[in-house]
């Protein structure tokens, strides 16, 4: 017998916003432009983690684990997306993201050399 989680109020409240968002994307030019802010958002962050770690020069194993991490987290988010076709949109979300960390991690390593 399979126990189902409780479905409390910020776990419904995610999920209407995840909805609505995903609604609110239909149009083509919303959700390109949304997966290009988000793009852009992974890049900001990855180029920031690799410069932070940089001017530290303590941190490089924990910012090294903690990029693995994350990208390991969206690779698995990922694949629990990739079977399910309502849900492309969080598919090219998260694909977003995962590519602007990546590319934000390479150019700094270019930087850095």
């Amino acid at each position: 017998m399979v126990i189902k989680p409780q479905n409390t109020k910020f776990q419904i409240f995610v999920i209407d916003n995840l909805k609505t968002i995903r609604k609110w994307a239909t149009n083509p030019w919303r959700k390109y432009s949304l997966a290009l802010i988000i793009f852009l958002i992974g890049y900001l962050f990855g180029s920031s983690i690799g410069m932070i770690s940089a001017v530290y020069e303590l941190m490089d194993p924990i910012a090294a684990l903690i990029s693995v991490a994350v990208i390991e987290i969206l690779i698995k988010i990922r694949r629990y997306l990739i079977n399910d076709k309502l849900k492309n949109f969080y598919l090219l979300i998260t694909d977003c993201l995962r590519i602007g960390l990546l590319y934000g991690f390479f150019t700094e390593s270019l930087k850095l050399l």
